[in-house]
């Protein structure tokens, strides 16, 4: 990206940040991951602390691994993206499943591209790079279309589909993988973020219809109902 961004803001005192963790801390602090390198700009700094401070270790960690997994799935498909906005992308990309951001009865998928957005307007970033994040976003748990677009737009999805399916796992080096775990590590990883899903959707059910957000649901909320598509269909108002 070339335009400029101001100088990094306080946006919150955040969780008390370990010297393991790898954050970007200042100018010179760029750190590479699996041959990696982590953009070191003020708005890079600016999106690693506002998540820091808003998400869990188990997020946190997850969102960074999806920039680090997406950035090698995208470099084994020869793809060039912005590393800057799928930085963003990434860690924004379930923030409206934390407790400040998940108020909505939207999708979390809409709630934390929102979120992206309008701090990303803030940071003077032009309208068209937004929107390429909240598409990144929106439709991380849209399986078939993201990759059809840009590369920032199907790196999120990419990143999250290895890091939470296993997705094209196996097509990444065993010491890529190695080095991202251990950086960003995934303890109980599975029933921890399937715990986190259904925290953030319980209770706006009715934003899961026709995603794989209602498998969730259907497995660890007894009061779900899945509403049937089939079934909508056949008993909507249209006489025939």
């Amino acid at each position: 990206m070339t335009q400029t961004h101001p100088a990094p803001t306080t946006t919150g005192a955040g969780a008390p940040i370990e010297s393991g963790e790898q954050l970007l801390t200042g100018s010179g602090a760029a750190q590479t991951i699996a041959g990696i390198t982590i953009p070191d700009t003020p708005l890079v700094r600016d999106v690693t602390t506002l998540i820091r401070a808003a998400e869990e270790d188990l997020l946190f960690d997850h969102s960074r691994r999806v920039f680090l997994f997406g950035a090698l799935q995208g470099r084994r498909r020869g793809l060039q993206p912005d590393l800057e906005l799928l930085y963003v992308g990434a860690m924004f990309h379930d923030i409206g499943l934390t407790q400040r951001y998940r108020t909505s009865s939207l999708r979390f998928e809409v709630d934390s591209a929102n979120a992206a957005r309008d701090f990303l307007l803030d940071h003077g970033v032009d309208e068209a790079a937004a929107r390429k994040v909240w598409l990144s976003i929106a439709l991380h748990t849209t399986p078939g279309v993201p990759e059809f677009l840009d590369p920032e737009i199907a790196l999120v999805t990419a990143g999250v589909e290895t890091d939470v399916l296993g997705i094209e796992r196996d097509d990444l080096p065993a010491e890529a993988l190695a080095a991202v775990t251990a950086a960003h590590p995934r303890p109980n990883f599975k029933n921890r973020i399937l715990q986190a899903f259904t925290d953030g959707m319980a209770h706006r059910p009715r934003s899961t219809f026709g995603t794989v957000n209602a498998d969730v649901l259907e497995h660890f909320d007894d009061s779900f109902v899945r509403d049937d598509f089939v079934e909508i269909i056949r008993n909507n108002t249209w006489p025939e």
